[in-house]
């Protein structure tokens, strides 16, 4: 017998999943689809693509051994990395050698699924394996109820109140009904169990399935023939509600990790499928997010999201970018302003001007820095993976020695004691106490605008004592305000042409000019335009005069009456107008400081700026020590002196000399806004550029730390009290079936505390 005809007297899971198949593996290679889900490195000349892939099927580390194995026997496969936590892939592979679609397939041939981290198919595999769960929960729950109301009547019997035939045939319907629960509940136990058995590798399904194929044999030995080997005793009941119990507990695993899935891809889905062009004649025409290229100008209507970075050349209205930065008002946005891919239009239509797409986005960024840190294991649960082949092994050992013990004590228990202690010691507990916690905390901090590249970041965090921060664009903000001028009132011919000039440049102090003065109602031609690197910005007006802004030294080396001014605009060599800037905190530097402070957090500032500027900031953000005229070397000098002292150092910064320090530090968090080599070398991006986060961040590092060890200790004290039971003979079974997946249960709801927002 098998268990179709009750599946097919009920509606299929698979079958549902008809109506929204998924994308063929072939599709995968294509070029548009292909660059959406990777990142494309150049090793050595080489051209690698580092892929992003979602995964289904796993249930522990052993898989991920598993799929990682079979992936580097592949040929073109340079690194494969899986999170089965997150069950996420990151492949490195090389072009030249193979393609996704095979990979996918080598995945697959291992009993695994897979498909590109993208949010429609990624969705569906999700589904499909949210459905299938359902229904094995579902059929094994439903059959532990008829097999438990078989079983009553034996237990409640006394001596002589039932025939022996009756007694034969209510085991015989146990029996019925359980081949279902074996045959479809259980399946997902039986084949993890075989992969990892045929790829040599010991995981967590390996003692539950040995554990329900025993019950099951000695069970049916029983009915079949209960004068012989096995007793008259079965344990249809406890193998059921042991199967249906396992099954609940990973059904809440499932839906707490599709919860993170889920989040990840909020910002994804914002991106819309169809634009608005302009065209050359002035009719707007609708086309495919594939179609746009840089340049393009585009209507975005109410409600709906910027389809890439680019600028407002038309229209005022707010933007959402709480996805993106974690800011949760509204954003004020008008004619020049800049607006990124993915923040939603809240008020008005307006039209913009694309300046980034796809993978040049700040959103494709983001996500894949997110995407990044998901598939990554850090060290203290690969130190997990490595001591869980070892525990298994001792597993089986006490299993079976507990089964020849008590065949000479009490030969008719020998078969169920060796179960219960197969199925309590199985370590699911043990393996999700650090995962689970982890991925609530990174959820958290992605929705306050902190986005990690490195899980380890959340274990550094919580041993830090000393933080350096950066000056300009960390401490202060990334833009200056105009101070002094000279003349004080420019006339309209100046005023024109530094809006000229000052239009063309993205120096903040060029910014900061513009901000200054309301725009002049024309602009002044210009011919010749250039920048000097480093300089600022010449050209010639109709009159042949030469124009110049930027330096001192460069636009006018005659005498300046502003000897501090750090922006000059001349017209052939005589000083037109002087400027002068100063830099402002960020508004919550000073609040960021005294909490990180409050902490028992040393706080170092570490600028290239002239000291005395340096040692102002440090003074009204309330720094003790601030070093000034610090090189990119000596930045780094600094915090390997802080390292050689025994300290653990947290690195601020945001621009390409404080990359290598980034790199350098124990921990490192790059501003947003900040370069873009700052923002790859650094564990993790300030997004919000709230200073605020560092202090939140290292108190949920504490939190995440004390949810690791509380879920550890549990694992522990739950085995150290229910391995003896079970020897003893004290422990039933279907007992240790519900400890083992209340025991997990308790683990990840103790985790998911994390990902409740805190203000502490």
């Amino acid at each position: 017998m098998s268990a179709m005809p009750i599946a097919a007297a009920l509606p299929s899971p698979e079958g549902a999943a008809a109506s929204a198949p998924l994308a063929p593996a072939a599709a995968c290679d294509d070029a548009a689809q292909l660059d959406r889900y990777t990142e494309w490195l150049d090793h050595g000349g080489r051209r690698l693509g580092r892929s992003q892939l979602q995964l289904a099927g796993m249930h522990c580390a052993a898989c991920a051994g598993i799929i990682e194995r079979a992936l580097m026997a592949q040929p073109g496969v340079q690194e494969a990395h899986v999170n089965s936590a997150a069950e996420r892939l990151q492949l490195t592979w090389d072009p030249a050698r193979t393609q996704v679609s095979r990979l996918i397939a080598a995945i697959e041939r291992t009993g695994y699924g897979a498909v590109p981290d993208l949010a429609a198919p990624a969705r569906q595999l999700r589904e499909k394996e949210h459905r299938q769960a359902l229904w094995r929960l579902f059929v094994a729950s439903f059959l532990m109820m008829q097999v438990m109301m078989l079983a009553t009547p034996i237990y409640v019997a006394g001596p002589g109140d039932m025939a022996p035939d009756q007694r034969n045939l209510l085991q015989w319907g146990e029996w019925v009904l359980s081949l279902p629960v074996m045959l479809f509940s259980a399946g997902p136990f039986f084949s993890a169990a075989w992969r990892q058995i045929r790829n040599r590798s010991l995981g967590m399904d390996v003692p539950v399935a040995l554990g329900l194929l025993v019950t099951f044999v000695a069970s049916s030995g029983a009915v079949f023939d209960p004068a012989g080997l096995f007793g008259h005793e079965v344990y249809f009941d406890s193998l059921t509600m042991f199967v249906s119990f396992l099954l609940g507990g990973r059904y809440l695993e499932l839906r707490a990790r599709h919860k993170v899935a889920r989040s990840l891809e909020l910002a994804g889905e914002r991106l819309p499928e169809l634009v608005q062009r302009l065209q050359p004649d002035g009719q707007y025409q609708t086309v495919g997010l594939s179609e746009l290229r840089v340049g393009d100008r585009v209507r975005v209507l109410v409600g709906q999201a910027f389809p890439g970075d680019g600028v407002l050349i038309e229209g005022v209205t707010a933007a959402d970018e709480s996805l993106l930065s974690g800011e949760s008002l509204p954003v004020g946005k008008a004619s020049g302003d800049e607006v990124v891919a993915g923040s939603l239009n809240l008020q008005a239509p307006v039209l913009m001007s694309l300046r980034g797409l796809g993978a040049d986005t700040r959103y494709e960024s983001i996500v894949r820095l997110m995407r990044s840190a998901l598939t990554q294991r850090p060290a203290q649960l690969r130190l997990a993976d490595r001591a869980a082949g070892p525990f298994l092994w001792g597993v089986l050992v006490l299993a079976a020695g507990a089964a020849v013990a008590w065949s000479w004590i009490d030969p008719s228990r020998a078969v169920w004691v060796a179960v219960s202690v197969l199925i309590v010691t199985c370590p699911c507990a043990l393996s999700l106490a650090a995962p689970s916690a982890w991925l609530a905390a990174t959820g958290l901090l992605a929705r306050r605008g902190v986005l990690l590249s490195r899980l380890d970041l959340l274990e550094t965090m919580a041993q830090v004592d000393t933080v350096v921060m950066d000056k300009t664009g960390t401490l202060t903000e990334d833009r200056m305000r105009l101070g002094k001028t000279w003349p004080q009132a420019p006339d309209a011919e100046v005023l024109q042409m530094l809006q000229a000039l000052a239009g063309q440049s993205l120096h903040p102090y060029a910014k900061a000019a513009l901000e200054a003065w309301a725009p002049m109602a024309g602009s002044a031609v210009l011919h010749e335009l250039r920048e000097h690197r480093g300089q600022g910005m010449e050209a010639l007006d109709v009159q042949g005069r030469r124009w110049r802004l930027g330096a001192a030294g460069w636009a006018a080396p005659a005498r300046v009456e502003l000897p501090s001014a750090q922006l000059l605009l001349s017209c052939n060599g005589e000083v037109r107008l002087a400027l002068q800037f100063e830099e402002t905190l960020r508004p919550d530097a000073v609040d960021a400081v005294q909490s990180l402070r409050s902490l028992g957090l040393r706080v170092e500032l570490l600028s290239g700026d002239r000291p005395e500027r340096v040692e102002a900031v440090a003074l009204a953000a309330g720094i003790a020590q601030a070093t000034g005229g610090a090189s990119p070397e000596g930045k780094l000098a600094r915090v390997e002196t802080l390292q050689a002292e025994g300290r653990k150092v947290l690195m601020l910064g945001d621009g390409v000399n404080d990359a290598p320090v980034l790199a350098r530090a124990d921990a490192s968090v790059a501003m947003g806004q900040g370069a873009l080599i700052a923002r790859t070398q650094a564990d993790a991006v300030l997004l919000s550029g709230r200073l605020s986060e560092l202090a939140r961040m290292r108190a949920l590092a504490l939190r995440t730390r004390r949810v690791i060890r509380q879920n550890l200790a549990w694992s522990a004290l739950y085995n150290a009290a229910c391995i003896p039971l079970a020897l003893a003979g004290w422990l039933p079974p279907w007992a240790a079936g519900i400890g083992m997946a209340s025991s997990s249960l308790l683990v990840i709801l103790n985790a998911l505390r994390l990902a409740r927002d805190s203000k502490t």
